[in-house]
Order: structure tokens, then sequence, then C-alpha cells
């Protein structure tokens, strides 16, 4: 049997070049040369002659039949397994192997001319062609997953599985940390770059609003180009300009560095599960994806504990005069940008998803992906000796057409048609989500993700301000009034800090070398005193007479004058910008990363038991059951009256809700089909994330408001997902499309 494989062999290979040379001399005679594309096809091989040599060839272990070897092949032909070949014709029209024809020329069928008598009907006959190539399409994909599944099952999960998921682990630990960096940074930057009330609140969206259109852009583009390439360019660009923040002066260039940065993070989340998933198999998919959502988590406590170890040393700083400052928050930028960086490197050695390969028609690509996938787990497991039995895999029959555009055509013009071309695939994929078949399926999603992201995201930014407010009000509590007091030839060289004076006359008075921080005064008088070195924190002065004064190297600016009358006083050599004093609120910032801290930490029991009911309990029961009881937690919130009890609601919520995140993920990368899959889940993810932004701005409008509104937001907006939730299909126990 083995002599007769080899002697075939050798008579295909001779048969291919007889006929290349067959071609080589008809192409003389007509003057033309041969498309360049037939020696780039010409490799593909793919036949195995199943029907002529069934009995030297014995097949098995598929249904439709010569998807695997007989056992006695399989030990003799593992590594020159090759697949059905593309075939041409001969001068005679006889088929031969191995050879590509490219598309025929207008002017090269044996149909008649446009505008001639065969042109009549032409146009409904087309649209047929567009039919059955649909159905012939959809047929493929079916095919396509039950042999898929059945392929993953025999490649077994393993070493491979566990090595991607780490890899892949960094990638989404690189967009848990980008949530937090802003908010770890704000309190120092804000001071830094003299930040206003509204530049601050826009410096805490902007990364929302890159990681939204991050998500819609990068989803669609992985369906097309690939899930590694379309992963490795947006992580890509997130290292490269979180790189640049950290150095950047201006809030401006800060500002537009952070939404780049965030426009590459946002292709992370619907990425790596559309890729984890495509590895996984049925039984295990649920639970290892729930697996991967703990590095989210991971990278949350990456960030907390890079900020309380970096940003209050302010040591770890240097500066350039005036104008160039390096603060230790902004090395807490860039040591955030690490884990893209490690995500790059691993990602680099793993292969393409061989799904996306095998739903693109790339039959060998997915083939060799899928054996490497086995020889590694097989290896690690300790059986080196077992083979990959699969021969031939189905692939999807391709709707575009392959386009020439000619040597003659300028660089420019072919890159803007691929461009134009990349662009109309990107827009049939999004209106398919939206098509007859998904419409429903997406509208309940996009429900149930706005809903969930309204309330999440409201909530965990409400908790840390309502802390705040807390603090805040304890710390007004404590604020010493002097009234009518009157000061003569003092000099004040201490720290001067929450104190109100009003109405009080201050003469010849010195203040020097000193801190003031939430200090205000009201009518009050300053004659012939003297300020140098003053370092002032929410302080200002109201009403107030200055006549005679001098300040000298002080950042008292006009802002901080508020009604004031100055009256032969002098400022000389003013501080520049703004100062940052990081014992300013050093506690504050210690308890801001802390609480951080617990509330990212107190999801790992709600990723455990997640992870262990998946595929027991069903994804509609998570979502739902967490959402509930989500809910239901929202109302214990009006008992949150001190700083320690508003923590561990905190931490509360987060734990429960985590679990209904993970379910959302798990469901959404199950009920789309491969070629559609990171398009949806990118779509649903940027409305996530325009909720998000929805919700901080709402709720963080009630801080020091109310409670309730915040608290009815939240539960009604649980319990409306978690009602639409249950009308969603489950996906327990399918195969993935």
């Amino acid at each position: 049997m083995e002599e007769g494989y080899q002697n075939r062999t050798a008579f295909i290979k001779g048969a291919k070049d007889i006929a290349k040379e067959v071609k080589r001399q008809a192409s003389k005679k007509v003057g033309r040369s041969v498309d360049r594309m037939s020696d780039e096809y010409s490799k593909r091989s793919y036949s195995r002659f199943e029907e002529d040599d069934d009995d030297d060839y014995p097949m098995q272990g598929s249904q439709d039949g010569g998807y695997y070897r007989g056992d006695s092949q399989a030990a003799n032909d593992d590594e020159g397994a090759h697949s059905d070949s593309t075939e041409g014709h001969d001068e005679d029209d006889e088929i031969y192997e191995g050879e590509y024809q490219g598309i025929p020329r207008a002017d090269s069928g044996k149909g008649s001319l446009a505008g001639g008598p065969g042109s009549v009907g032409a146009g409904a006959q087309q649209f047929r062609d567009i039919g059955v190539s649909e159905a012939e399409r959809r047929k493929d994909q079916e095919e396509l997953a039950q042999q898929y599944e059945t392929i993953l099952q025999e490649c077994g999960h393993g070493k491979f599985q566990w090595t991607l998921y780490f890899v892949l682990g960094l990638a989404l630990m690189a967009d848990g940390v980008e949530i937090f960096v802003v908010g770890f940074v704000l309190p120092s930057a804000e001071k830094d770059m003299c930040l206003s009330e509204p530049n601050k609140s826009m410096l805490g969206l902007i990364v929302y609003f890159g990681m939204m259109v991050g998500a819609f852009l990068w989803g669609a583009l992985a369906d097309r180009i690939g899930r590694r390439q379309s992963l490795l360019i947006s992580l890509s660009i997130n290292s490269v300009f979180s790189f640049f923040s950290s150095f950047v002066q201006g809030y401006s260039t800060f500002l537009f560095c952070r939404l780049l940065s965030g426009v590459g993070i946002g292709g992370s989340i619907p990425i790596v599960f559309s890729y984890y998933s495509e590895f996984l198999a049925q039984e295990k998919r649920g639970e290892h994806l729930s697996w991967l959502c703990m590095f989210w988590m991971i990278g949350g406590i990456y960030a907390s504990a890079m900020a309380w170890a970096i940003i209050p040393h302010y040591g770890w700083s240097f500066q350039m005069g005036s104008a160039y400052q390096f603060h230790s928050w902004r090395v807490f930028v860039l040591v955030c940008a690490f884990p893209s960086v490690a995500a790059i490197a691993a990602l680099s050695a793993m292969p393409e998803s061989p799904r996306f390969y095998l739903e693109n028609g790339k039959h060998d690509e997915g083939w060799m992906i899928l054996k490497q996938v086995h020889d590694t787990n097989m290896r690690a497991k300790g059986y080196p000796e077992r083979v990959f039995s699969v021969t031939t895999i189905k692939t999807v029959k391709q709707m575009d057409e392959l386009v020439d555009s000619g040597t003659d055509t300028p660089v420019w013009q072919r890159y803007r048609l691929k461009i134009m071309g990349l662009s109309r695939q990107v827009r049939e994929n999004i209106l398919a989500c939206f098509s007859p078949e998904y419409k429903r399926t997406t509208f309940m999603l996009m429900a149930v993700w706005f809903t969930m992201s309204f309330s999440y995201y409201g909530l965990t930014v409400w908790f840390p301000d309502m802390i705040k407010y807390i603090q805040k009000q304890e710390y007004d509590s404590k604020t010493k009034t002097f009234t009518k007091e009157r000061v003569e030839h003092v000099t004040f060289n201490f720290t001067l800090e929450n104190q109100v004076h009003r109405e009080g006359h201050y003469f010849n008075d010195k203040f020097l070398n000193l801190r003031m921080k939430s200090m205000v005064f009201e009518d009050s008088v300053f004659e012939e005193c003297y300020f140098e070195d003053i370092t002032s924190t929410h302080t200002f002065f109201r009403n107030c007479t200055f006549i005679a004064s001098l300040f000298y190297n002080t950042d008292l600016f006009k802002y901080r004058f508020v009604n004031c009358k100055l009256v032969n006083s002098t400022f000389l050599h003013n501080k520049e910008g703004c100062m940052l004093d990081f014992s300013d609120d050093f506690n504050n910032a210690y308890m801001i990363y802390f609480v951080s801290f617990l509330g990212t930490l107190a999801v790992l029991p709600g990723n455990i038991v997640s992870a262990l009911l998946m595929d027991k309990i069903g994804r509609l029961r998570m979502l739902a059951g967490s959402s509930v009881i989500s809910c239901v937690s929202c109302f214990f919130l009006m008992f949150g009256n001190s700083e320690s009890g508003m923590i561990a609601l905190l931490c509360l919520f987060g734990g429960i809700s985590i679990a209904s995140w993970n379910a959302l993920d798990v469901i959404t990368v199950e009920l789309y089909p491969s070629d559609k899959r990171t398009t949806a889940f990118g779509f649903l993810n940027a409305l996530c994330k325009l909720a998000a932004v929805l919700g901080i701005s709402i709720f963080q409008s009630f801080v020091g408001i109310t409670k309730a509104l915040p608290i009815l937001f939240a539960a009604g907006a649980l319990a409306a997902g978690s009602f639409l939730a249950t009308k969603l299909p489950e996906t327990r126990g399918q195969v993935l499309q």
C-alpha cells in the first residue's frame, strides 16, 4: 500500500510538471503572460484521491466521510499530509491537480457579451447565483461547526490552551489597568497641570470614549483581518500612547494620548474572548472563559498596588526648570503600560485562530494550527506517539471575488481599493448583525449590556465619590473659626490648615516658608505684610484688603483673591504653573488605592463561583440570577452612612455583579457565528462604554445631594436587565457557531 501511494505521488508530480509546461508553451503562442497568482495557488495541493483508492486508504471517524485517516495510514502519513487541491484544465479540458486558473476574464466565457442576446435575464441569473452561493456558504458553516467541535475534542485541553490563557490574560489585564489609571493619577495630575473642574471631568471620561471607538473598530476588523493581527495592532497603539502620555506636559496632549491609548485597548475584550473561545471545546468553554475574566481583576489589583507603591513617593521625580516636570504619577502611568507590552511579546509567539482561517477558506493554515494544538497537548500529556488523524477540514465557500488591479495600477490606488473593500466588508458585517436572523438577539443583548454597564460603572464611581464626600464632611466638621482677631509683628512659619478667619486685622506680619491648606480669610485687612515661599491648597481670600504688602515666590494667584482690594501691593517672582505637593492628600491617596484594591479583590469569590457553575447551571441562570441579587443589594446602600459601611457595600456589589458580567461575555461569544463574532462583541462593548459614560455622569451629579435616585436608577436598570436576559436563548451545550 505504501509503495502504491508513492507511485501515485510520483505520477501526480509528473502530471503537474507536464501541465505547467503545456501552460507555458500556450501562453507564448497567444502572446500573453500567465496570471502571477497561479504560482502561489499551485502550491496549495489538497487532493486525497479517496474516491479512486478507498481500498488502499480506508477512512474512519466522520459521518460525512473523508475527514479522518485509517490507523495504518495515519502512522505513515502524518508529516506528509496534504489536502484537497484546486483544479485547473489543460488544452483538452482534462482536469489536472494543483493549478489555479484565476477568475475567468469577462471576454473568456462562453456566454454572450453585454447587450447581446444572451444578456436577457442576466441580472436575475446573477441574483439566483448569489442566493445559491449564500445557501452553500451557510451549509458549509454548519458542517464546519460540527466538524470543528469534533477536532477540538481530539486535540484535547492542555498545555496549548493554558499557554494561550496566560497570554490573552495579559491583554485582558491591560484593559483592567487602563480603567484605573486616570482615576488614580487625577488627584496629582489636576494640580500638576492646573486642571479646572470641567477638564478633570473630561480627563476622567476620555478613556471610556477611546475604548468605545476601539471596541467598535477592532472588533469589526478582527473578523476581516484576523484575531491575532487585530489584537497585536490594538495593543501596540495602547502601549505607544501610554508611553507618550507619561512624558507629555500639556493637558491637551495628555488628553489626546489617553484617548488614543483607550482606542488601542478598546479592542482587548471583544477580541480576547472570541479568540480564546475558538480554541475551547464545548464542555470547557464556559468555565475557562470565566477563569479568563480573572485577569481583569488582576489588572485592577496591579494598578492599585503600583499606585500605592509609586505615586505618594515624591522622591521618584525630577524637574528641568519650571517647563518640564516628571513627577511620580508619571512613573505610575509608564509602569501601567507594562502588561500591554508583555502581551504583545507573548502574543507574537501564538498562532492565529484556526477557525478564522477555515471560515475564510484557508484550509492548510487552519489544519497546521490544529495539528500544533494537538501535538502540543499530546506531548505534554505524555503521548507523543499519538498522531493527528484529521486529513481534510471543511472550509467555507467565499463570497468575495479576487480583484486583480493589475501591475500598472499605482500603489496608492491599490491601497485605496483594499481599504474601500475592507470598509465595505466591515459595513456588511455590522449590518448582518441586524439581519432578520440576528436582529432580535442583537437588540436584546444591547439592552442587557446597556443596563448592566449603566448601573455597574455608575455605582463603582459613585462609591468612591461618596466616600470622599463623607471624608470631606468629617474634615469640615473639624474646621476652626477665628473672628475679629488682631495680629501684629508676628512671623508665621508653620502650617496653617482647616481654618476660617473673619474680620481680622494683620499688621506688619510675615508669612514665611509655610503651607496653607484649606484656609479661608474673609473681610480681613492685611497691612504692610510680607508673604514669601507660600504653597497653598484650597486657600482663598474673600472681600479682603491688602495695603502695602509684598508677595514673593508664592502660588497665590489671582483666582485666590475674590473681591479683594490691593493697595500699593506688589507680586514678585510668582511660582509658575500649579505646584504639586505629595503630602497634601497623602492619607486620602492611600485610602483611594486601598478602597480600589478591596473592591477589585472582592470580585474573586464571584469569579470562582461563576467559573465552577457556568457549565452546570447555564449561562442564562447565571446572568439573570446574579443581576437579581445585585439589584437587591443596591437597596442596602441606604444604610451606608459611614466610610467603612460604604467600603463593605462596594465589595458586596462587586462580588455579586461579576458573575453576571462573566455570563454575559460567554453568551455573547456563543450567540454569533465566527464570521460575525468579534464584530457583534465589539459593537456591544462599545455600547457598554457609552452606557458607562452616561452612568458616571448621572450618578456623580447626585453626590452629596441624595442617595435615593442613584439607588433607584441602578436597581431599576439591573431589574430590567435581568428580565430581558431571561428572553435570550440558552447556549450551554451547543457547538460554537
